[in-house]
């Protein structure tokens, strides 16, 4: 149901079949289907940055782990982040959710095992175009995300422009057994830290429509200027906001997370990810990462 795919005389047709859909889903599952095809115009931008993991290795100079060095082992939910959990092979990255009963290596820290990487330390933009080309990973109580962060996302003091945790999606919904909810994605934005003060708008829960997101790839964007963000899935737009908008430079960020705390998986909306080897979960699978901004 990506209108994009339809022959050119179609699209009318398609748009407003597929927006009475849309309505239709919104009202009885808070999902929307993608179906404005005004997609970003890449004419008027300049690639910026790239990652296409052609290599047999995950390039650290473009990558190191987020809020953490390579090599180490930090808690982050559910799960413990390592970033041997990244590999590059056949023109992707793959970050995998692996269960080590003795730990990583035998480290004596059981669980589950998985990664966040940034460019925090090689690249960050200000406004542009943000791409990722991917395949969600299977697994109940897993996620992956394609985001962006700056240490103004910190600061109780503004209304986004010093910095804001822009979430071009998330995939916390695999675990659900209606399948208009699994195969969505969702998009957010938070300001002013995580405490009290913190403000965020849930911009969009979009389903995925054109292939299935656990299987196949799809393209997942982020068009950001000094006014809004465009949210897209296929090069169709998904949502758009005003809310908290960036006004500073960015890095982004992959990541893979598992439901629970202190390294200990427990059950929420995402689902319960069982505590052992049988628990099956997929890689998250990347194809590019790429920045462009304005020519």
């Amino acid at each position: 149901m990506n209108i994009l795919s339809y022959p050119e005389a179609l699209k009318p047709l398609m748009a407003i079949i597929i927006a009475i859909a849309s309505l239709f889903t919104s009202l009885f599952f808070d999902v929307n289907i993608p179906y404005k095809a005004n997609g970003p115009d890449l004419s008027k931008y300049k690639l910026t940055w790239s990652d296409e993991f052609d290599g047999d290795e995950l390039d650290f100079s473009k990558w190191d782990g987020h809020f953490f060095n390579h090599g180490d082992t930090v808690i982050r939910r559910g799960s413990y982040w390592n970033t041997d959990l990244c590999s590059v092979k056949d023109g992707n990255l793959h970050i995998a959710s692996r269960y080590y009963p003795e730990g990583l290596n035998g480290n004596g820290k059981p669980g589950w095992y998985t990664a966040g990487i940034d460019t925090g330390k090689s690249f960050a933009q200000k406004q542009g175009y943000f791409e990722c080309r991917c395949i969600l990973p299977k697994g109940y109580g897993q996620w992956a995300a394609f985001w962006t962060f700056c240490s103004g996302v910190n600061l109780t003091d503004h209304d986004g422009e010093k910095g804001a945790e822009i979430d071009i999606f998330e995939s916390p919904y695999y675990g659900n057994k209606k399948k208009i909810m699994k195969n969505t994605v969702e998009s957010n934005i938070h300001i002013n830290g995580y405490g009290d003060k913190h403000r965020h708008d849930h911009v969009c829960q979009a389903f995925v429509a054109a292939n299935n997101p656990y299987e196949e790839y799809n393209t997942y964007g982020l068009e950001w200027n000094e006014n809004e963000y465009i949210f897209y899935i296929n090069g169709v737009e998904s949502g758009r906001t005003q809310f908290g908008v960036s006004q500073v430079p960015e890095w982004l960020i992959l990541s893979v997370e598992i439901a629970g705390n202190d390294g200990v998986v427990d059950e929420d909306f995402r689902g319960h990810c069982i505590n052992d080897e049988d628990n099956e979960m997929t890689d998250f699978i990347v194809d590019y990462v790429r920045a462009y901004s304005l020519k």
